[in-house]
């Protein structure tokens, strides 16, 4: 029993005893209002309320940033709406540019040929099966279109009226095998037809046919209409000549016609309903 009391673990013990005794006692001559005993596990502790601390604050940056992230997603949202309204004006300023740009040679075309009588006609529709590119109007046989009508694109021809409803019409462009009408080059005055196939319809072209193997159309010639026929007059622009070119079959040559107006680009046409 005595070696009890003198072991080393035994005395280890009564120190530790004796120290939280006296931080009592002193603790108490010095009116703390907590015991030693809060202080010592006050004192353990310590680092372990530092660590949860910096946890805490770490916690409030992260939620902070959160905010901040909401308030820049707004913001953002706020810009790219800006954007879209920005280029909606814009497109809607680029179709109003066109409006009158084709009104201008409208114009130019009513003043020079007063007895023109035109119908506006907007693009409702576009066969994308048709490599011809046919396209349906918004006027029909109410509105004065017949078969055969001449559609035009400022002064420029784009093909003539193939079928006619009470509402609605269809147009079947120059680029089209079934399009024939007579043509002639500008300086020149050569005369002969334009008409289309599927290979330079792939290219957005046409041809003037039956040329003379020594013709004088050169590059960039303009081919207009001839008015040889009784729904097409003379004067409309078809295009320009890109090549020169012989026909496989005979000795004859033929103009390969770049149009004046690309059908799947416009979206308003006017219709020649008499001249």
């Amino acid at each position: 029993m005595k070696s009890i009391f003198k072991s080393r673990p035994f005395k280890l013990v009564c120190i530790i005893a004796a120290l939280l005794l006296s931080g009592a006692l002193i603790a108490a001559a010095n009116g703390f209002g907590s015991t030693a005993q809060s202080a010592v596990v006050g004192a353990v502790f310590k680092p372990c309320h530092y660590v949860a601390q910096k946890i805490a604050n770490g916690v409030d940056r992260v939620v902070g940033n959160v905010k901040g992230d909401e308030v820049y997603k707004e913001q953002i949202q706020k810009l790219q709406g800006q954007v879209g309204e920005l280029q909606s004006q814009l497109v809607d300023y680029e179709n109003l540019k066109k409006q009158n740009e084709l009104y201008k040679e409208f114009l130019g075309i009513r003043e020079e040929n007063s007895n023109y009588e035109f119908v506006e006609a907007s693009v409702i529709a576009r066969d994308s099966a048709d490599i011809y590119k046919s396209f349906t109007i918004s006027k029909g046989s109410i509105s004065g279109v017949e078969q055969g009508n001449a559609v035009l694109y400022g002064k420029y021809l784009l093909g003539v009226v193939e079928k006619v409803y009470p509402n609605y019409s269809v147009v079947r462009t120059i680029l089209s095998p079934d399009f024939n009408v007579s043509a002639y080059e500008l300086i020149t005055g050569e005369i002969s037809y334009v008409t289309g196939n599927a290979m330079l319809a792939k290219e957005n072209k046409c041809k003037m046919a039956n040329l003379d193997s020594a013709t004088n159309i050169a590059y960039e010639s303009i081919i207009c209409t001839a008015g040889l026929g009784e729904k097409v007059p003379k004067g409309l622009i078809i295009g320009t000549v890109d090549e020169i070119d012989g026909e496989p079959t005979d000795i004859s040559s033929y103009a390969v016609i770049t149009p004046g107006a690309d059908p799947d680009e416009i979206d308003t046409c006017f219709v020649l309903t008499d001249f």
